[in-house]
């Protein structure tokens, strides 16, 4: 599983045995999977209604869009798999899990019952740990399948904790049930359950300071790093996106989720910067937009945090799956190293500037004077700062990248409203979507944080304290026994 190769390209695979029958099903019935949850997608948007097996599942917008996502990256995972696990003594094992974690997600999706819902949720958590620890012989991979599966275990208890105080509040067992009943929630019912909740998602999405299950998985097989990456820590806005008219509830705990998710954001950004390699900087990243994710549902917009969690599993799995093309292709380049001009600065503010009310204009977020405008503000913040790092690395001079700074941002920015518009117009029906919020004291900190943030590392200043790295650092460790100390305990493997 480990080792490099300089040939251009590979041959067919080889010849296999009986048992190794299983991968060749299970990729199949994975991509069948796929056409079908395409089919019920088409159907769901051209018939609607509803799609039911009362009080135990319930097919809604939401629930075929995230079908369609998960079997299109197992599917692309199963195909992978087939030579990556190729000749390994775990492969059969391996697909029988990345099979299961997809039935167990779609399985998710479609509960409506409280205790199908939990079920699954358990599920989907001690499935990935398996993957995590596929390699059974690997000392440091069982111990990052047991920080995991403990973080795993703790989420669902949260969860437990919260679906049963909501059951005793309204006496509903579902979850449309629930949501129908959340305008007369409060009291401490109300507060354990939603503080359970929202705990529970920040495990599950590896927020700070949950994020060390996360950074402790890189013993995992490059292919389940990119299930996990894309399909599995989303699972904390699909959770608040089905009790959205929970935790609606109260004004104080949206900022609470803005604040936790502002927090990972920004420090997941930060800790990316520091890490030596590749799959733990993208573990830091996926720590950061995991963080946007939960913000941007604490702003009241649960359709643009499942847009994000669609797009960004589409960015994670294709960068976990290609992770071994860019040690060769990250070259430094003289142009990669110049700091911005005042001209450049004042074409990126212009840009920004640009995007943002493109956003705003075919999304209808941030004209009004409310979180939206928060929302806006930050979606084009976020893409400006993608856009300038992928023209970074690039062999273009500083002028040109400048220049080229609005060929790229303002396309990519248009295309994220439109998703965005086309998710939501999937989504309609469902108990909440947007529910756009107050602006508060916490929003504007939050605003000059992230712009903060952004000059900073477009200027290079966080570089220059040596404290500041230590600090990241520290924080960015993964738990000490899953640490790879000897390249001779882990080459075999």
């Amino acid at each position: 599983m480990s080792g490099h190769s300089s040939k251009p390209t590979v041959g067919a695979l080889g010849e296999t045995d009986g048992s190794s029958s299983v991968p060749a099903v299970l990729t199949l019935l994975a991509w069948s999977l796929f056409a079908a949850s395409v089919a019920a997608l088409v159907g769901r948007v051209r018939l609607g209604g509803a799609w039911e097996l009362p009080g135990v599942i319930a097919v809604d917008g939401l629930t075929v869009l995230l079908w369609v996502v998960v079997t299109f990256f197992s599917g692309i995972v199963h195909s992978y798999s087939r030579r990556y696990m190729a000749g390994s003594a775990h492969e059969t094992r391996f697909f029988l899990a990345v099979f299961s974690f997809t039935l167990a997600v779609m399985a998710l999706a479609a509960a409506d019952h409280v205790a199908l819902f939990w079920l699954c949720w358990l599920a989907m958590g001690l499935l990935m740990a398996r993957l995590i620890g596929t390699v059974e012989g690997w000392r440091q991979a069982r111990a990052a399948a047991s920080v995991a599966r403990t973080h795993f275990l703790a989420s669902s208890a949260l969860l437990g904790v919260a679906v049963t105080a909501l059951w005793w509040a309204t006496g509903a067992t579902t979850v449309s049930g629930i949501a129908a009943s959340a305008d007369a929630l409060g009291g401490p019912a109300w507060v354990v359950a939603a503080a359970a909740l929202v705990l529970a998602a920040m495990i599950q999405s590896a927020l700070v300071p949950f994020h060390g299950w996360l950074l402790s998985s890189m013993t995992a097989p490059t292919p389940a790093s990119a299930l996990m990456h894309a399909g599995f820590v989303n699972a904390g806005g699909i959770l608040l996106a089905r009790f959205a008219p929970v935790v609606t509830v109260d004004t104080a705990l949206m900022l609470g989720i803005v604040a936790v998710g502002a927090t990972s954001a920004l420090l997941g950004k930060l800790l990316k910067t520091v890490q030596p390699d590749v799959k733990s900087e993208l573990g830091c990243s996926t720590v950061g937009q995991m963080g946007f994710m939960i913000m941007q549902a604490g702003l009241g917009f649960f359709g643009a945090a499942i847009t994000h969690l669609i797009v960004h599993g589409f960015y994670k799995a294709y960068h976990f799956l290609s992770a071994g093309e860019e040690v060769e292709r990250s070259v430094p380049t003289e142009a990669e190293s110049g700091r911005t001009s005042a001209v450049g600065a004042l074409v990126v503010l212009a840009t920004g500037v640009a995007g943002g009310a493109t956003f705003a204009l075919l999304t209808g977020k941030g004209t009004s004077v409310d979180s939206g405008l928060l929302l806006a503000g930050l979606v084009a913040l976020t893409t400006l700062h993608a856009a300038r790092s992928a023209l970074r690395h690039t062999a273009l001079s500083p002028a040109a990248r400048y220049g080229s700074i609005p060929l790229v941002f303002l396309p990519a920015i248009a295309g994220y409203a439109l998703v965005y518009e086309a998710v939501s117009g999937v989504l309609y029906g469902l108990p909440m979507v947007s529910a756009p919020t107050e602006l508060t004291a916490l929003h504007a900190l939050v605003a000059a944080a992230f712009l903060a943030a952004y000059v900073a590392i477009e200027t290079g200043v966080h570089e220059r304290s040596e404290r500041l790295y230590v600090a990241l650092l520290n924080a960015g460790q993964p738990a000490s026994e899953t640490l790879l100390t000897a390249t001779e305990e882990y080459n075999e493997y």
